[in-house]
């Protein structure tokens, strides 16, 4: 319905829906946190992950089913294939979106719960106790920000990398268009397109534009600790697993409502 009124109205319902559906999913994970780490302190946590990593196999296979969905849908039109089919595959689709994001909600809860898991550790590790990482101390309160701040950091640069390689993608293939003769208008008898030039674009894309995000997510952690200690490492770590959860969640939903 929100596709009837233009792409606007689409973009603004499906930010709306991927805020709105952080909340079940994140009361469900801290009680999930509340009740393991009462009964059995981080073990009961790590138990916890344990159990939902236990379904990964499961979730990887519904979440592929997603993609060939899609891929088919896209076959299908451009082979200029009868309307039913399209309409087949859309109805594919949908459920593939489906099984996508119960895939990836599983991805990311499993990864809160490991998160939490390896945070205790390392407080267990650092020998800190419960009033060195108390968020009334000024350092801890200003990692635990800037650690909030690190996955829209990270995500800007991961879209940003997507929008070069798609540009590139864009040029190559108009680039074909323009010196391949009948490519465009599809006449028959033109010279084969050069698929090989489109699939070094991203796959060369894929690993270049990833390289600065690992640099981020490695070295953070590092430089706090060496600069300002473990305290402030704890406050880094507590803002990013709370903060990119949420987002998480939110990009998933808002990425399958568009689709």
């Amino acid at each position: 319905q929100a596709c009837e009124t233009g792409a606007a109205t689409n973009i603004i319902y499906g930010l709306a829906l991927g805020y709105k559906s952080v909340a079940l999913p994140v009361v469900l994970l801290a009680l999930v946190v509340y009740v393991t780490f009462t009964l059995l302190d981080m073990f009961g946590v790590a138990l916890a992950a344990l159990g939902m990593l236990g379904t990964l196999a499961t979730c990887l296979s519904i979440d592929v089913y997603g993609p060939v969905c899609d891929n088919a849908g896209g076959i299908a039109e451009m082979a200029e294939l009868p309307e039913d089919v399209r309409e087949k595959t859309d109805a594919l689709d949908a459920a593939g979106n489906t099984t996508a994001a119960i895939g990836k909600g599983f991805a990311i809860g499993s990864a809160c719960l490991v998160g939490l898991a390896l945070f205790g550790a390392f407080i267990k590790r650092t020998g800190l106790k419960a009033e060195d990482v108390t968020i009334l101390s000024p350092i801890v309160f200003a990692f635990l920000l800037i650690g909030a701040m690190l996955p829209y950091f990270f995500s800007a640069m991961t879209m940003k990398s997507v929008g070069i390689a798609a540009a590139e993608m864009v040029k190559e293939v108009a680039h074909q268009f323009d010196t391949i003769p009948g490519l465009l208008a599809g006449t028959a008898g033109h010279a084969p397109p050069d698929h090989a030039s489109c699939i070094k674009i991203s796959t060369e894309a894929s690993l270049r534009e990833m390289v600065a995000p690992a640099i981020l997510v490695m070295s953070t952690p590092i430089i706090s600790g060496i600069l300002f200690g473990t305290t402030a490492v704890c406050g880094l770590l507590a803002g990013a697993i709370s903060s990119s959860v949420q987002m998480a969640i939110s990009a998933s939903n808002t990425g399958g409502a568009w689709d």
